[in-house]
């Protein structure tokens, strides 16, 4: 590890950020150094500019590539390198306004039973009837589980924050089923890693790109023709229960959002709010 790569990361855990982000940072400013082919800290304030112009109209980054690439370059440079450029009052990522794609019930049991393999399966049923990120799912551990009050507590979730979320019954004899196949002491999806160990010996959660890969294929068998990802369930199941009268307030408490303007946007998703919508146009327009 060079010295500034250390200098860097002493930085962020000072800063109390989360192991997440003090890799996403790192890794945006190794590939500007990648880019330039030498050391971040030699770089002039216009190479900084020409990079972030590079991101915009040559690689097309999206609003969140392109956010992180900033939070993370901008970190280094003012916080390690105490470099206060002017560049970065300047460097402002395109707002987007887009919809999330979300899936019907049917549609979300019509995946999930394409799933081939059980401990995919479980991993992606429980996302969906928990409203889990992916990186929250796979690292389920058991002391998460709690029968009794029929909770599951998700530690470090994005933020860092810790929050509780309903468990449904039927979820949690998923869990308990497929936890017996390996009886793991402390993850309920372990990894078998390269050298294909036992799962009850494993030392990490499964990956998230074999998560990811299972439900693409589940995807392509369902024959269902939308840009759906692992995180389209999470989108879906906050939309089911509002559409269920679920309170708004509750979702955001249990989605972990921040800000209820956040959660908001599924009042937009709902199907209900689209016939109320339709019923209140049909009104106008026969009227004319």
């Amino acid at each position: 590890m060079t010295e500034l790569r250390k200098r860097m990361i002493e930085s962020l855990q000072l800063r109390g950020l989360s192991e997440r982000t003090q890799e996403a940072y790192t890794r945006a400013v190794r590939q500007l150094a990648e880019h330039y082919h030498k050391s971040p800290d030699l770089l002039t304030e216009e190479e900084l500019r020409q990079y972030f112009l590079h991101l915009i109209n040559v690689k097309h980054y999206s609003r969140n590539t392109t956010t992180i690439a900033l939070c993370g370059i901008k970190f280094f440079f003012e916080q390690t390198l105490n470099r206060n450029w002017s560049l970065f009052k300047i460097v402002r990522p395109a707002p987007e306004h887009k919809l999330p794609v979300i899936l019907s019930l049917e549609e979300v049991r019509e995946i999930l039973h394409r799933v081939r393999l059980p401990r995919y399966r479980v991993c992606l049923s429980t996302i969906y009837a928990c409203g889990l990120r992916l990186q929250e799912g796979i690292r389920l551990a058991v002391p998460d589980i709690d029968s009794a009050r029929m909770m599951i507590h998700v530690r470090h979730g994005k933020g860092n924050k810790d929050r509780y979320v309903p468990l449904p019954q039927r979820t949690l004899e998923l869990l308990r089923d497929y936890w017996v196949t390996h009886r793991h002491p402390a993850l309920i999806f372990p990894a078998e890693g390269r050298e294909h160990l036992a799962l009850s010996q494993a030392t990490e959660p499964m990956s998230k790109s074999s998560v990811q890969d299972a439900f693409r294929a589940a995807l392509k068998q369902s024959g269902i023709h939308k840009l759906a990802s692992v995180h389209t369930l999470r989108h879906s199941w906050a939309t089911h229960l509002l559409e269920a009268g679920v309170h708004l307030r509750l979702i955001q408490e249990y989605l972990g959002h921040r800000s209820p303007a956040t959660t908001s946007i599924y009042t937009h998703l709902t199907a209900r709010a689209e016939e109320l919508g339709a019923e209140a146009i049909n009104r106008v327009i026969d009227q004319l």
